[in-house]
């Protein structure tokens, strides 16, 4: 429930500077990110999960090079590098599941102009308990088990009304709740979304010989198939099918599940066997019309949902936290409002068109390979060959991947705010 006015708040009182509601990678991101430059300013966390929920998550998340670069600002990459499986190669290939060859159309070696992996597989648990610790570290709190109920903004602070009844009060409000968020919808900022009818399998396996660090993508008519690496003889699998197949897979036992998975899979890795849990999330494209709000911004997957084609979606999140936190620590260093509308329009110019176009490029690429149009799919086989065979056209792609290509948010290029 969206109230547009509120009483002004006392200058005397005790308010947090900044709520950010959504306690997921994202939100402790960005609570690290401002509470580390602008140690005087007060960052609360309100996560709706019960504390100590991601110790069960099974999930892993390609994180780009230049995400690590803020990890390492955080001082939290030495804790997080053990855990991290480097991405060393790539390898692309467009064919049916029934190939008994699947000729590779592209290859990227894994390594930037620093030497460094253009992204890391990195465990989900990993990365939430490294972040949780900075935020003890730092004096951030983190509420677990509540909810945003409703949200009213005035012209000095926000207030936000949390499920379990209590009041709180903030000059800036982050809504990092998800692609479905609620404190969006009750400011008012309207989407646009659409869905495509494929859910992504998401699961992990192990195998019986090593991956080398290698990634692959399968265009497949059904949707792309991905296989990531972890530590060790395993892999991450994020297998895209239309969803009524997808929910007949994630249902189905361990031998039909293994069995449909080595025909995408191969035979190069040896026996397969699912060691993970197997789930089926729903695929489409959601992008909020407006980042900002009076007294709010929106980051993660509140502002932008994308196909998982291009493994960024994540990643534009962090990016989302660079540009936030380097907006809001300067202006506060300026004597700025940091929950102005003025101020918060430079965030939203910084991240919509970056946002707009990776949503644009997911969309056209899972539209463009996830068919079996023999004429168009000789043309996207030309396509790869062509960026396969020119060493710039490589370079470019690969940096865009890692997110070290054009001027960053100073985070993501490894300086301190």
């Amino acid at each position: 429930m969206y109230r547009p006015e509120v009483e002004t708040k006392d200058e005397d009182s005790d308010m947090p500077d900044m709520i950010i509601v959504g306690g997921g990678y994202v939100g402790l991101a960005a609570a690290v990110a401002v509470k580390q430059a602008a140690p005087h300013l007060s960052v609360e966390v309100i996560e709706a999960a019960p504390a100590g929920v991601w110790r069960n998550d099974p999930r892993a998340s390609a994180i780009i090079a230049a995400a690590t670069r803020m990890f390492e600002v955080f001082g939290l990459w030495d804790e997080i590098e053990p855990e991290a499986q480097p991405i060393n190669r790539m390898i692309v290939t467009d064919s049916k599941t029934g190939d008994p060859v699947r000729p590779v159309f592209l290859t990227f070696d894994g390594a930037i102009e620093d030497g460094r992996p253009f992204a890391h597989m990195i465990p989900n648990t990993a990365m939430v308990g490294a972040l949780l610790g900075a935020c003890e570290r730092l004096g951030i709190s983190v509420r677990n088990g509540v909810r945003a109920a409703e949200f009213s903004a005035g012209s000095a602070s926000a207030k936000l009304m949390l499920s379990d009844g209590e009041t709180l009060e903030a000059r800036l409000v982050v809504a990092c709740d998800g692609v479905r968020s609620k404190l969006r919808d009750m400011a008012g900022i309207k989407t646009v979304k659409w869905q495509y009818g494929q859910s992504g399998i998401v699961t992990t396996v192990e195998h019986e010989r090593p991956h080398e660090g290698t990634a692959e993508e399968h265009f497949l008519p059904a949707g792309p198939f991905a296989i990531l690496p972890l530590k060790g003889n395993r892999s991450s699998l994020v297998w895209t099918e239309r969803t009524e197949d997808a929910d007949r897979l994630v249902a189905s036992d361990d031998l039909v599940f293994e069995d449909e998975l080595e025909r995408r899979f191969g035979h190069k890795l040896g026996a397969l066997k699912v060691v993970g849990k197997k789930q089926a999330f729903p695929l489409g494209l959601t992008l909020a019309r407006a980042f900002v709000a009076p007294r709010l911004a929106l980051a993660g997957d509140a502002a932008h949902g994308i196909h998982p084609i291009s493994g960024q979606g994540l990643n534009l999140g962090f990016k989302d936290v660079a540009a936030l936190a380097e907006t809001v620590v300067e202006a506060d260093r300026l004597g700025l409002d940091i929950g102005a509308l003025d101020v918060l329009d430079r965030y939203q110019t910084w991240r919509r068109f970056d946002t707009f176009r990776m949503g644009v490029t997911t969309d056209v690429l899972n539209r463009l390979f996830s068919n079996d149009f023999g004429p168009l799919r000789v043309l996207r086989d030309m396509g790869l060959g062509v960026v396969d065979r020119i060493p710039a056209l490589k370079s470019y792609f690969i940096s865009e991947a890692a997110g070290t290509s054009g001027p960053a948010p100073r985070l993501l290029a490894g300086q301190v705010l």
